[in-house]
């Protein structure tokens, strides 16, 4: 099993991370795993779960496969945690090629936000009693850069982002005093496997030279995992209710 610290920040604990089968989601999971902890890992993909489940060992990761849009993957999900949840990871999301408010059509506008925000707050509910329970818990998000500005998605995906961050905020407020952190970390152009293509004419000619002038390079989905293991840590047991870019500075570009 890889190993990513001298320390073992997650020994005896359980985390959920969905989108664990690629990019920033299996970065994650393969780190907390490599730090002693066990990882329920969410993934559409049963074969990139699979390999996960090679890569750290049936005693470090427990697959889920399965659309956490979906109400029965996602009592899975909770089943196969137990009854101790000590993190949650939402990772899991899809772009929306960069379609503007003109252009964005019911069919897109409804499997984005179902993904990136309904799903992120049903698994959340989900969680949340048993972290209550135990006087402790730690929730990161993932929300974007989209968070921040409108040029660097379209429509449907920059008002998932922005939400994402406004839920994030109400769960550090309301169950903060019962022990739950609720954090979130908003990435820039990332190596993954998500669509990040423009399908829209109009916003390549609209955003394209904003994207251009302002946009860092991409980098490993290993460096966003690294910020959001960290909120997930006791190293951050004082953060509750930030948004924690990690985006090469774009945000104040």
């Amino acid at each position: 099993m890889p190993e990513h610290s001298d320390h073992r920040r997650f020994a005896d604990r359980t985390v959920i991370v969905t989108g664990a089968g690629s990019g920033i989601g299996l970065a994650a999971a393969v780190r907390i795993a490599g730090e002693g902890g066990h990882v329920v890992a969410a993934d559409l993909d049963s074969a990139r779960l699979d390999d996960l489940v090679k890569l750290c060992g049936n005693e470090s990761v427990t697959s889920v496969d399965g659309d956490i849009t979906e109400p029965e993957v996602l009592n899975r999900i909770v089943a196969a945690a137990g009854s101790r949840i000590d993190g949650l990871a939402n990772v899991a999301g899809i772009m929306d090629g960069f379609v503007p408010p003109s252009e964005v059509d019911d069919a897109l506008w409804e499997r984005v936000l179902n993904l990136n925000l309904t799903a992120t707050m049903r698994l959340t509910r989900a969680v949340l009693p048993a972290m209550i329970a135990a006087g402790r818990g730690s929730i990161v998000n993932v929300a974007s850069e989209a968070a921040y500005r409108a040029s660097a998605a379209g429509a449907a995906y920059t008002t998932s982002k922005h939400a994402v961050v406004g839920y994030t905020s109400s769960v550090a407020f309301f169950h903060g005093p019962q022990g739950v952190r609720s954090n979130a970390v908003a990435p820039g152009p990332t190596i993954t496997n998500i669509d990040g293509g423009m399908r829209s004419q109009y916003a390549a000619v609209r955003g394209g030279p904003v994207m251009k002038a302002t946009m860092p390079k991409p980098v490993a989905p290993e460096q966003v995992a690294a910020s959001i293991v960290w909120l997930l840590s006791d190293d951050a047991a004082n953060v509750n209710g930030a948004i924690l870019p990690s985006d090469g500075g774009w945000s104040v570009a």
